[in-house]
């Protein structure tokens, strides 16, 4: 009987794929980075990113051009040339881990959290009326937090507003097609937050904060016949209270009238972008910073010394960050999964595009003066901080837009590991 012999077990393990493998060469490198614009938009994480980078660059502009625009202002009221600029960073350090945080909650912590910071806006408005209110250009609209400077509390009821009225709308969807049941609820609150800051007479915080109660109305498919009202009776507001006081009556002349106008901080800012020629006069350089716009260098008009130092390229390329910012905020919201969170971020990307576009019109002298900083670049811990809390909204919403969740988690460019095992053979002995 022929004795038989159990041969060897081997198993190997091979990473490569079923299909030959591919050899890298560099042009497949360029070809990845020239393709399609098209293909990279329609990835699932597109618009994460593309707010998440628009942001970041928005912000890290901000700093850069407050370290630039502020130095003068800050020495002369014997602050420190980087006063304004170490503030600016510690909100900045603040305000990241807050749109963090925000990017990750659902839409009933976003309603809680919106609910919660209407209540808390409402004290802080009040506040401004004793003796912690601080009394600025006209306007008493700041608190004094002691080391930290000044807040506005009118910035945080913009992000309140919004967030508390997305997830109002959503949680109504009983009585949606009835607006007599919500509307005038949501009017009513914006209302109040309209009469507080009103009492603080800042009027281009309340053309702000009611052109997100109509961006907000119109997100939620209100009937035009209720918007045409609360557009009539919005401008019918804003004239009467032009009208009953001397200062704004002022700043419409002097638009109106520029030969005539009592500052000449306008002019120079015009003066400013001029100077600026195509690649502007460099970091630093800038000549109306010195008192031709007074303390409106580093706030409102920032983006007149940007455009001094950096010249036409460098204001373009901060307007295209905000179009890419509107952009995707807008179509992270359209493709959300969750209404109230689609809702939220809309009414966030309205509110900082309407914004950026009001701040450079008065910049560019094609709408007046009316005190709104630019976004993520004006100097201000408080309204920074608000612009990064509506970001993380955002960045919440495109977290929840179909096929976020499957493309995180696979990698299909990646090799498998394919067991190769030798199956065991008897052979006859000889």
């Amino acid at each position: 009987m022929a004795a038989r012999t159990k041969s060897s077990v081997t198993t190997e393990f091979s990473t490569t794929n079923s299909t030959p493998r591919h050899r890298w060469r560099p042009a497949d490198g360029i070809s990845k980075l020239f393709s399609s614009p098209a293909s990279k938009l329609s990835h699932p994480q597109a618009d994460f990113y593309l707010v998440l980078g628009a942001a970041s660059m928005l912000a890290l502009v901000g700093v850069l051009m407050i370290w630039s625009a502020s130095s003068v202002y800050a020495s002369v009221n014997q602050l420190g040339p980087y006063y304004y600029l170490q503030r600016q960073i510690i909100f900045l350090a603040i305000g990241g881990p807050v749109a963090w945080g925000l990017s990750r909650c659902g839409t009933r912590t976003i309603y809680g959290v919106g609910f919660a910071g209407i209540l808390v806006s409402v004290v802080l408005l009040l506040a401004v009326h004793t003796p912690l209110g601080v009394e600025l250009y006209g306007n008493r609209a700041w608190l004094n937090v002691g080391p930290l400077g000044t807040i506005q509390p009118s910035e945080f009821a913009k992000v309140a507003l919004v967030m508390w009225a997305a997830g109002f709308v959503a949680l109504r969807k009983r009585t949606h097609n009835d607006p007599a049941k919500w509307v005038p609820q949501m009017v009513t609150v914006f209302g109040i937050i309209e009469c507080l800051v009103l009492a603080q007479k800042d009027l281009g915080t309340m053309v702000v904060i009611g052109m997100i109660l109509m961006a907000v109305l119109i997100f939620a498919e209100a009937p035009w016949k209720w918007l045409a009202w609360l557009t009539v009776a919005a401008v019918t507001g804003v004239l009467l209270m032009i009208a009953t006081d001397a200062e704004r009556r002022t700043r419409i002349l002097s638009f109106l009238h520029p030969e005539s106008a009592v500052s000449d901080q306008p002019n120079n800012a015009i003066y400013a972008l001029a100077s600026g020629g195509w690649l502007g006069l460099g970091l630093g350089r800038s000549r109306q910073k010195w008192g031709g716009l007074y303390n409106g260098a580093q706030t409102d008009y920032v983006f007149a010394v940007l455009g001094e130092e950096t010249g036409l390229v460098g204001t373009l390329g901060v307007i295209s960050l905000f179009l890419v910012l509107v952009f995707a905020g807008f179509r992270a919201a359209s493709r959300c999964t969750s209404r109230s969170l689609g809702h939220a971020a809309a009414g966030m990307t309205a509110w900082l595009g309407l914004q950026a576009l009001i701040n450079i019109a008065v910049v560019l002298r094609v709408a007046p003066v009316l005190g709104i900083p630019l976004p993520f670049l004006s100097q201000g811990g408080s309204a920074l901080l608000a612009n990064l809390a509506g970001v993380g909204v955002i960045l919440a919403a495109a977290r929840r837009e179909p096929g976020v969740s499957q493309s995180a988690t696979t990698t299909p460019d990646k090799p498998q590991r394919t067991p190769r095992i030798t199956s065991v053979v008897d052979t006859p002995g000889g």
